[in-house]
């Protein structure tokens, strides 16, 4: 069991304003939990063929221009060997086509505004629904065999919200849920909707404790906020009178992963699992910042060894603990 650290409330709010995104839904696109898809998206035998994703950093697959850190050095140092526009050392998912999907996920963006300029979900919901009116999307796969997957995306607005924690993330899930239902308006049948990972186990928030312990506050904040998105979607499932809309339980997986590898020393990878493999030489720098030419961070020998790659983001090996802590029940999801 990880102890919890108090935070404030400001550090709070400051918490679910990075994970804006987490706040909304997002499809999965990161290359170890499409692994476990891979047999099902693009197999008629479970019918599915194509796979749309929406979303921030943790499903962004290089959409974003150069000017995010994603592009530069030591991204992408495991795999393709180069800074390809995610944000990880390694896997991503293998770039979609029209053939398989389509991918509208940018880095930092949220459900609302943020302080970067790309598109927020509603514009990559308008870039989505576009497609379909140019015909460059038939919409005939929009019904079965289609899956959709949607994942919290890490970034909505990075400024304090006025409203308080409660009241904002309650507008947040609100927000959500009118794109899920003009999703499914579009024609697609089913959702999988995934809810936050437990923000107070991030490096950006462990920190503070040497990397030793998740914050309790920090936990509490995703907790509150899946329990006003499962509301949320029992709501619209009602509404729909078929199980359009599921959770995937991204919070457990990730506690799953995390605590497996704390459990258990020597025997698996993580032996210091809150720590991150890239990480900051001060405060005010991020992973991939430079200087004057000068390299704002470090890296780890061995990047297969952590479980977070930088301040906020799983390393590859991270991903596949997440999948093998969620692969039963997206299986459950995919036969349904």
């Amino acid at each position: 069991m990880y102890f919890i650290c108090k935070l404030n409330f400001k550090v709070i709010t400051k918490i679910i304003n990075i994970f804006s995104f987490n706040n909304l839904i997002i499809f999965i696109i990161f290359y170890y939990l499409l692994k476990i898809f891979n047999s099902l998206i693009f197999s008629h035998a479970h019918g599915f063929t194509k796979l749309f994703v929406f979303g921030d950093s943790y499903v962004d697959t290089g959409n974003r221009n150069f000017s995010a850190r994603s592009w530069n050095q030591p991204y992408g140092i495991t795999l393709p060997g180069k800074p390809a526009g995610h944000y990880s050392n390694g896997r991503k998912m293998e770039n979609t086509s029209l053939e398989n999907g389509m991918n509208f996920a940018f880095g930092g963006t949220g459900v609302f505004d943020t302080l970067v300029s790309a598109p927020n979900m509603t514009i990559q919901i308008d870039l989505f629904q576009r497609q379909l009116q140019r015909n460059s999307i038939p919409r005939l796969i929009l019904t079965p065999p289609l899956l959709w997957y949607l994942w919290p995306a890490m970034t909505i607005l990075h400024t304090l919200p006025e409203m308080g924690l409660s009241a904002f993330t309650k507008s947040m899930i609100k927000q959500l849920g009118l794109n899920l239902q003009r999703i499914h308006g579009l024609g697609v049948r089913k959702i999988a909707v995934m809810n936050i990972q437990p923000l107070g186990c991030l490096p950006s928030e462990t920190i503070s404790d040497l990397y030793k312990n998740c914050s309790t506050s920090g936990n509490s904040v995703s907790l509150f906020h899946n329990q006003v998105l499962e509301k949320t979607v029992e709501k619209l499932n009602n509404k729909s009178k078929e199980s359009v809309f599921v959770i995937l339980n991204m919070y457990k997986a990730f506690l799953s992963a995390l605590k497996k590898q704390a459990s258990q020393p020597g025997t698996l990878k993580f032996k210091d699992p809150l720590r991150p493999c890239c990480e900051a030489v001060s405060t005010g720098y991020k992973c991939g910042n430079t200087e004057h030419g000068k390299r704002m961070y470090v890296v780890c020998n061995n990047p297969n060894s952590t479980f977070f790659w930088d301040d906020v983001h799983p390393s590859q090996a991270g991903w596949r603990a997440v999948y093998l802590a969620l692969k039963s029940s997206a299986y459950s999801l995919a036969l349904m």
